[in-house]
Formats: structure tokens, sequence, C-alpha cells
């Protein structure tokens, strides 16, 4: 797994698919998926054991491509694009990493897509009482060549409980609080991609120790783990 590498054939498929999503297409290209899906699978591992020597991985997963299509306008039956995550290990280490591929789209992204009410509460209250800290590890020079800015579902209005003018209101109104990285096709077909996705998560490092820290204390800096 070493050598893993996202291939030419895996985006010539996912456009079939886009332009033939359809069961009986899938039925009939039903080999070739499952050894793409196997390929994927492998890649998506070989980042997992980079990640590892410089942080807790608890499991990965990979999505599957069957979409859910019951609540949905979208009545295609399949995804066009692989996608995986990773969890950090326990409760003491907070945020995740997730990886999609698709041609023409492909991301990484980082961060706490739906925070648990109480941990987005923990993070409005850090805010409120203090943001500067924050503020340092995410507006830093080295952190935003890689990462760019801070993006993420926001209220239209101030959280119930928090001052409409407090300095930071745009932080505290915050849902989401997310990363992402775009890559070309080329970056993605390139012998190194897994190297550049590991180089990445790494630099998001910051980020995750003063959040983690954040969610497992109390406004007092108590820890809430004992």
């Amino acid at each position: 797994m070493e050598n893993a590498v996202i291939t030419k054939e895996l985006f010539l498929f996912l456009k079939e698919l886009d332009q033939n999503n359809t069961r009986e297409w899938f039925t009939e290209n039903k080999d070739r998926f499952k050894a793409l899906e196997s390929s994927v699978k492998d890649f998506f591992t070989a980042v997992m054991e980079k990640m590892k020597l410089h942080d807790d991985i608890e499991r990965m997963k990979m999505f599957r491509i069957y979409r859910d299509v019951r609540f949905s306008k979208d009545k295609t039956p399949y995804k066009t694009h692989f996608a995986g995550s990773y969890a950090r290990a326990g409760a003491r280490l907070r945020g995740g990493y997730y990886i999609q591929i698709t041609p023409g789209d492909s991301f990484i992204a980082t961060g706490f897509w739906n925070p648990e009410k109480e941990d987005l509460l923990r993070i409005r209250k850090e805010l409120e009482l203090d943001a500067e800290e924050f503020k340092a590890v995410i507006n830093n020079e080295k952190f935003t060549e890689v990462w760019g800015h801070l993006i993420g579902e926001e209220l239209k209005t101030a959280p119930k409980g928090f001052d409409k003018a407090h300095p930071d209101i745009d932080l505290i109104r915050k849902k989401q609080f997310i990363f992402i990285r775009k890559f070309s096709d080329k970056e993605v077909l390139s012998k190194d991609f897994a190297i550049k996705i590991d180089e990445s998560f790494k630099a998001i490092r910051p980020y995750f120790d003063l959040m983690s820290d954040i969610l497992t204390t109390n406004l007092n800096g108590e820890s809430l783990l004992d």
C-alpha cells in the first residue's frame, strides 16, 4: 500500500457513471467498480498509515457509493465520487478528517461538521471569553497557505444568550468550523498525492490541538476528563 495511487481508470469510471447513473449500467460494470473500490480503499489506508505517525487515528471509514434517495429529489442511485473519513482516538482528541475523490472537484476537509449541542456552546463560550488564541491559530500565515480560511454554516444573528455587538460575533455565530483544501485532477493523479494529503492533515494540528484543549476543559481551564 506504500505506493497506492489514484488512477486515470478511476476518473474514467466516475465520468462514465455520471453519464450513466442507472442500476442497469452499474450492474454491467460491477466488476470494474469492485476493483476500483478496492484500489481506493488501499489508497485511503495508505494515507491512514502515514497519519498514524503523527496522530492517534482510531478508525478509517470508506463511504458506500450507493445513495439514500428516500428523501431526495435527486433519484440517481449512485454517488459519482469516492470518499473516506478518519476519526481521532478517544474523547481527548477532537476533530475529523475527510477525503473526496471525483473528477474536477476533489478535496480534503477537516474540522467540526456538526458539533454536538454541548460542544458548540463550549466553543462559543470560549470565543466569547477570549478569541485571540483561536484567531492567532487560524490566521497564521503558514496555516492559511495550506488551508485558507475558516468556513461553515452560521446563524444570521447572535445565538441565544450572546451579545450581537460582541467584537467576535462573526465567529460566535458559526455552527460549523471547517477547513477545505481542493486539488486539481493532475494533483490527484500524481504519485505523491498521498503525501500531500498527509502533509495537509499534519498542518491542521495546531487548530485541532487548540480545539481539543477547549472541548476537554471548562472555562477555568479545568479538565473535564477526570
